[in-house]
């Protein structure tokens, strides 16, 4: 009996040996983020900038203070090859009588504006951050979606692996951005492309492993987020109100995260249905 039963258990062993998956050899290692802290995935958009300098280390670091999942950065490059984080393609907005084109400009003459004082005389001398200031900030405390405003994912790629932050970082872009620069450029990092449109989810996510996706209010539906869960992608969305009634048509389609100029109102919305109905959400891990 014994002889039988280990003849069995052999068998049994060299049949599993044998699947698809074992013949194939282990799976590639996919990027993995922290799980939210608030069920959803909460995106300080432009950081935490209610009083505060938009796209600033100040604002970067109350987004933290607040336990926000994500900052979202705006990257730009300068006359002289560095990344700053600024939204606007000029500079005539953030400062009091200034001008001009960010790309136009070098790295000093940039950090020689006060972007501060326009906002309240306690933020006069605030500067514009490079990229490199903002990870060292986030390193180890906080995601970044970053939002691509120049094509320099090699470049940003080398300074992001420098910080070892390629596993924390989303790459929002357009989809035809994406399909352009090819799934190698971003190694193994979180690509997270814009398809613009439910039909355009499809195509994208039935041509591309994509394990997030970004949309707006406009596009973003109950049919939008099934879709993209049954391809094993998460929605991050832009709120366009920043209200509770929003909020709540947002998770009720169970959308992942939620990225707002409003984080820490968002964040207690949550902490508030969290306590309502206790849910499990918002998971972007591989398994």
């Amino acid at each position: 009996m014994a002889r039988d039963f280990r003849g069995a258990l052999f068998l049994l062993l060299f049949f599993v040996c044998l699947s698809p998956r074992v013949l194939a050899g282990p799976e590639p290692e996919r990027a993995r983020f922290r799980q939210a802290e608030h069920g959803v995935y909460v995106i300080a958009h432009r950081g935490a900038h209610d009083g505060i300098p938009e796209n600033s280390l100040p604002a970067y670091a109350k987004a933290i203070e607040l336990g926000c999942d994500f900052l979202e950065i705006d990257v730009r490059a300068t006359k002289d090859g560095h990344f700053v984080s600024i939204h606007n393609p000029k500079i005539d907005s953030y400062t009091a009588g200034d001008t001009g084109r960010v790309s136009d400009m070098t790295l000093a003459q940039l950090k020689a504006l006060d972007i501060g004082s326009r906002v309240g005389p306690q933020w006069k001398n605030t500067r514009i951050p490079t990229l490199e200031e903002i990870l060292a900030l986030a390193r180890g405390k906080i995601g970044i979606y970053l939002d691509l405003k120049v094509p320099a994912v090699p470049e940003l790629m080398k300074i992001i692996k420098s910080y070892g932050m390629e596993k924390d970082v989303v790459w929002y872009m357009p989809s035809y951005f994406y399909e352009k620069s090819g799934e190698r450029a971003f190694e193994n990092t979180h690509p997270m492309p814009d398809p613009g449109s439910l039909e355009n989810l499809d195509t994208i996510l039935d041509s591309h492993p994509v394990h997030v996706v970004a949309t707006d209010m406009g596009v973003l539906s109950a049919e939008f987020v099934s879709a993209a869960h049954s391809r094993q992608a998460k929605v991050f969305v832009d709120d366009h109100e920043g209200s509770e009634a929003e909020w709540r048509k947002i998770l009720r389609w169970n959308t992942d995260g939620i990225q707002t100029d409003h984080p820490q109102q968002l964040i207690e919305f949550l902490k508030a249905q969290k306590t309502e109905s206790p849910r499990s959400r918002g998971r972007l891990s591989t398994r």
